[in-house]
């Protein structure tokens, strides 16, 4: 008997206690081994419309829910007795009439009709005399054909219920479809088409379509079973969403890239694209990103992919931009390099340039990072001559000769201390392996790749292969906070015609993409003239709408965001699901004031890899990058604090000053969505005017 799993049964099993978990998972076995179920007590849900229904018992409370027919048996969902027999009376088994996918459909007239109201405010709702004088809307399908929506996986007795439906009920009516329906019909709500489905013949296993794959897992043999019973089916990441599985599949004749906005997978594509080219023969594969803590995340989640420790690809190498670098170095000269930290480049270049009263410290140590450091200038020649590309303030000749003494002294006194830059070690290397006809990797896979320096692109481009699919970057332009914009094309990495945009959000609600998505244009573009749109990209999930905390002063905004802290918990939300961020370094304090109201204990994150604890997790937007929690306060959004007064002060002129405001968008983007279900603001009045793309307030 084939024997299956679906997504519904792991995401009910982990809200479990640990003893009906491992009861449940027990059964499981038992079940797996003997499907016939010899000593199992079979009882058929006699309440529901689909006789193929049963429950089976795990201990004196806790059934599971099978569905039998035929060859095929799918564990479906685990639950105490009454609500695993509820769940079960209200779904059906289908196999969709126009895409032949084997469905789980919920019977319509079992969901609640409720009208509902969206709250505008944090503290009350909609005056009803104000929303019965607004101008009603038609329903956002009302001009969506029937039959289109069959065509794209609706089941036929959801269509015209969807069909009526005002754009708050849609929100949540397409929480009850099948995933393909949920895209499709917040596609069409947004005005954009959607993808054709693919459609198989009537003689394929429906189980086996690609949209069934995305819920239901064939597991042969207990160690299958074992693997995925323990990790999460969000987490496990083995089956693609379609316009995902195409790009992982697809092979480049050069460089490619995969864009989308926050959630849209963009790291599960570069994760299962690297397992996908290390099973090539004498394949070795670096995926790579800009930290130590999101390559210690990379390698966690290929690890899940790969099914265990004893599973990963050993043709894999996950490390920093920097760790791979320095790895290549300690290879080839047989000695570990001194890579400099900031803060001591930092300490020798104020020492050198205390005599420059013309300039502030902040401009010198930007100027070295961004411009001299950055694209390592080597000579005065080359510092007049760059054309700072990405540096929008202007700095005239006799500027650049008077700071360029500065510049060659800070590089020879770190020299004479044994360091490089990070930027010089990627160089050197890019230097070493350029012109080599053998390279040390077959493929390069980089996530995050919007934050890549010029050095460190040059760097994986003197690594890789003159071959198809060698190259592969994954990133999010709406998301780049750490580095100006350049042009790669310049550096002999054009992407140009093998760029593409995932659009479906996993991670985010509704209602946090649509407020955060107002932080940034419609399109955003490079410098190679690629884009990446934002538009026609839909949530799977909806939620509530994010709130912002309005206080009169320093106390008040302590008092409402730790209220709103504890209610976190208090409805469920682990102390480790729960990131608190702030703009600067200089905020933490009062982020901690506040966290100390709640009695929580704290986890400040550093930047370097962090230990997984059962604390809140704090820390700078900055360092927001690439992690995720079920909720997100983003505190002390004051006017002076977003856009950071010192950087506008700092402005040389309005272009420079365009770019600071576009920069500290980008960065309350990224902080606002690493929330997955609830996002809270906070400040003191009068808050940032970025906060007006957020509704709600007190």
């Amino acid at each position: 008997m084939k024997f299956l799993i679906a997504d519904t049964f792991q995401s009910a099993l982990t809200k479990l206690d640990n003893q009906s978990q491992k009861a449940a998972k027990m059964a499981a076995f038992d079940l797996q081994m003997d499907p016939a179920g010899e000593g199992k007590s079979f009882h058929r849900i006699d309440n529901s419309k689909d006789k193929n229904f049963w429950s089976v018992r795990a201990n004196r409370d806790v059934r599971l829910i099978v569905h039998k027919e035929g060859d095929r048996m799918v564990l479906c969902y685990v639950d105490h007795h009454d609500d695993a027999y509820a769940w079960a009376e209200r779904r059906m088994f289908e196999v969709h009439p126009k895409t032949r996918a084997l469905q789980i459909v919920e019977v319509e007239e079992t969901v609640e009709k409720r009208e509902l109201v969206s709250a505008g405010t944090f503290d009350h709702a909609p005056d009803p005399d104000e929303v019965a004088a607004g101008p009603s809307e038609p329903p956002p399908l009302a001009n969506t054909a029937s039959d289109e929506l069959l065509t794209h996986g609706v089941p036929p007795q959801w269509v015209d219920r969807l069909c009526a439906a005002t754009t708050d009920e849609l929100l949540d009516l397409v929480t009850h479809l099948p995933q393909e329906a949920q895209e499709a019909v917040l596609a069409f709500a947004v005005g954009e088409a959607p993808p054709l489905p693919t459609i198989v013949e009537d003689s394929q296993d429906a189980a086996l379509h690609p949209d069934a794959q995305r819920r239901f897992r064939v597991v042969e043999g207990r160690d299958a079973l074992e693997a995925a019973l323990e990790y999460p089916w969000e987490q496990w990441t083995v089956f693609l969403h379609p316009s995902q599985q195409k790009i992982v599949e697809q092979d480049f004749s050069g460089p490619a890239r995969v864009g989308g906005s926050a959630g849209t997978g963009k790291t599960v594509v570069a994760l299962h694209r690297a397992q996908r080219l290390a099973k090539a023969p004498n394949a070795k594969v670096l995926l790579t990103t800009f930290s130590r803590p999101l390559a210690a995340s990379l390698k966690r989640k290929l690890t899940i992919l790969s099914g265990g420790e004893k599973g990963i690809v050993p043709s894999i190498n996950v490390a920093s931009f920097v760790d791979a670098a320095a790895e290549l170095y300690t290879l080839t000269f047989g000695r570990e390099p001194y890579v400099a930290k900031e803060d001591d480049v930092r300490a020798i270049l104020a020492r050198e340039s205390a005599d420059l009263s013309a300039f502030d410290e902040r401009f010198v140590w930007t100027e070295w990072r961004d411009v001299v450091d950055g694209w390592h200038l080597k000579t005065i020649d080359d510092y007049l001559d760059v054309t700072r590309t990405g540096k929008r303030s202007r700095v005239g000749r006799k500027q650049r000769e008077t700071l360029w003494p500065v510049f060659e002294r800070t590089r020879q006194a770190i020299e004479r201390k044994g360091m490089k830059t990070a930027s010089t070690l990627f160089v050197e290397m890019a230097d070493h392996f350029g012109p080599k006809p053998d390279k040390p990797y077959s493929h390069i896979v980089v996530d995050e790749a919007q934050d890549l320096g010029p050095a460190e692109l040059q760097f994986l481009a003197a690594i890789a292969p003159d071959t198809d699919n060698a190259l592969f970057f994954a990133g999010d332009l709406g998301q780049r906070i750490f580095q100006h914009p350049f042009s790669w094309k310049s550096l002999g990495v054009d992407i140009r015609g093998r760029s593409s945009t995932l659009k479906v959000n996993y991670r985010t609600s509704h209602q946090i993409r649509e407020a955060a998505d107002k932080l940034l244009p419609r399109a955003v573009r490079d410098m190679d003239g690629n884009e990446d749109r934002r538009t026609g990209t839909v949530s799977l999930f909806n939620g509530p709408t994010p709130h912002v905390i309005r206080a009169d002063t320093q106390d008040g905004e302590a008092a409402l965001a730790s209220a709103w802290i504890a209610k976190m918990i208090d409805d469920g939300t682990a102390p480790n699901e729960i990131g608190v961020f702030v703009r600067d370094r200089s905020y933490l304090p009062r982020a901690r004031d506040m966290l100390a109201k709640v009695g929580q204990e704290v986890q400040t994150l550093s930047g370097a890899e962090e230990i997984m604890s059962e604390k809140i997790n704090l820390g700078t937007m900055h360092l927001a990058k690439g992690l995720e929690y079920r909720a997100v306060l983003v505190m002390a959004c004051d006017d002076d604090a977003l856009p950071l007064q010192s950087r506008i002060e700092d402005a040389a002129d309005e272009a420079e000053l365009d770019e600071v405001y576009a920069s500290e968008r980008h960065l309350l983007y990224v902080a606002c969505t690493r929330a997955r279900e609830h996002l809270c603001l906070s400040g003191v009045r009068p808050l940032s005017e970025f906060i007006e793309a957020f509704d709600g307030g007190i």
